[in-house]
């Protein structure tokens, strides 16, 4: 394996460590400080707040100055965040932590765009991508195991583990990280418009239909998420060790489809955009099953949502970035990232309004939603097709 390939997945496994680590964690360590379950959720949204923001902007810098200035300074920027989202005394700190993290939040998109800069052809770029979501899985895998673990010292432990890991993560990418956009694009103009890649998807009519499947998975994935750790806590009277375990049980799930099922199976046997169905169907089956009270069904419903998640990221990434510009890949990935940025702005804010209202409804609602995106895949069909075996072909619409 190429040595810059061999970096860019380490720092990618570093970066998704810390933040699985969190993820099932921070509502335990929140709500020590006496607020409700729709204040845990705003920590996400403001978190996802500055990140849209900042997301195009980081987008067209990495491909006009290149990766690898972007990349770190985005490492650095979530190692100082977790630092004081750790050491808070109060909750205007948990604020201030969130908020510097999702300044420069773009340490997964900047790395997938060099993956798919060191591709030569499309083949390898499907198989680069599947890698990188391989890794995020490993990742998810690894980081809440971790994670449940450190919250035995204390809920804060795990935080300042994860700034700790962050700053590793920059270290290695500052001496060791090769710059990989080989094609940079000095005279695009700088975007400061967070709603310019919005701009862009709603204009792109070939690919609208990936872009509306991507925004039903982000908004139902965001909603069912956000409140995740209330609910093992609530319902099943997890404790964070717990919670932890149950993501972990999602990573595996997520490493087997994506370093083994993905490429043996599931593209061997069905197209992207059967995939694409399919993985929306098991999604919605996934949160009826999660949301059903019952420990068992509980389970079946983290397998199935490891599954629909790990294929559906694959399959909408590649087929994107397979019809974009040569020199605006950063950009196209710029916009999936936009997209769901943004509904981990509002999608939170919902889901913590619902679970008050009822713990299973936050559920109820994201299931309906990747209902409706079966109904609308099913009706708007679209498949990237190379064209005389060219990797840049336009996406076409299936009639």
């Amino acid at each position: 394996m190429r040595r810059e390939k061999l970096i860019i997945i380490f720092a990618v496994l570093l970066d998704v460590i810390g933040f699985g680590i969190v993820i099932p964690i921070l509502p335990f360590y929140v709500t020590e400080f006496g607020v409700s379950a729709l204040t845990v959720t705003i920590l996400f949204s403001t978190f996802s707040f500055f990140a849209f923001l900042s997301s195009p902007l980081l987008g067209a810098l990495s491909d006009r100055f290149g990766r690898r200035p972007v990349l770190i300074a985005c490492i650095i920027s979530t190692a100082v965040g977790w630092f004081v989202f750790a050491s808070a005394k109060t909750v205007w700190m948990l604020f201030l932590g969130r908020i510097i993290d999702g300044m420069a939040a773009g340490n997964f998109t900047t790395a997938q765009s060099a993956m798919v800069d060191i591709s030569t052809d499309e083949q390898e770029r499907t198989a680069n991508l599947g890698l990188v979501g391989a890794v995020f899985g490993v990742g998810f895998l690894l980081g809440p195991l971790v994670g449940g673990v450190l919250s035995n010292v204390s809920h804060s432990f795990p935080f300042l583990f994860a700034g700790i890991l962050a700053s590793i993560n920059a270290v290695i990418a500052f001496f060791f990280f090769p710059e990989t956009n080989k094609r940079m694009n000095r005279e695009q103009p700088l975007s400061f418009n967070p709603l310019r890649p919005l701009a862009l998807a709603a204009k792109n009519v070939s690919l609208r239909p990936l872009f509306i499947t991507w925004s039903i998975f982000a908004f139902a994935f965001v909603t069912s998420q956000s409140v995740f750790g209330l609910f093992t806590k609530d319902v099943f009277g997890m404790s964070a060790f717990q919670t932890g375990l149950a993501f972990t049980l999602v990573g595996v799930v997520m490493v087997v489809n994506q370093g083994l099922l993905l490429k043996k199976f599931w593209t061997a046997r069905f197209s992207d955009y059967q995939i694409e169905v399919m993985m929306l169907a098991i999604l919605a089956a996934a949160l009826v099953l999660i949301s059903s009270g019952l420990l068992p069904l509980f389970y079946l419903g983290m397998i199935a949502l490891g599954t629909g998640q790990a294929n559906l990221r694959v399959v909408i990434t590649t087929q994107v970035t397979r019809a974009s510009d040569p020199k605006r890949k950063g950009e196209a990935i710029g916009i999936l990232a936009a997209l769901m940025s943004a509904y981990m702005v509002a999608a939170p804010i919902v889901s913590g309004m619902l679970y008050e209202f009822h713990h299973q409804l936050p559920y109820a609602v994201s299931a309906a939603a990747l209902l409706a995106g079966v109904f609308i895949a099913v009706r708007n069909p679209v498949r990237v097709i190379p064209q005389n075996g060219s990797a840049e072909a336009p996406a076409k619409r299936v009639v």
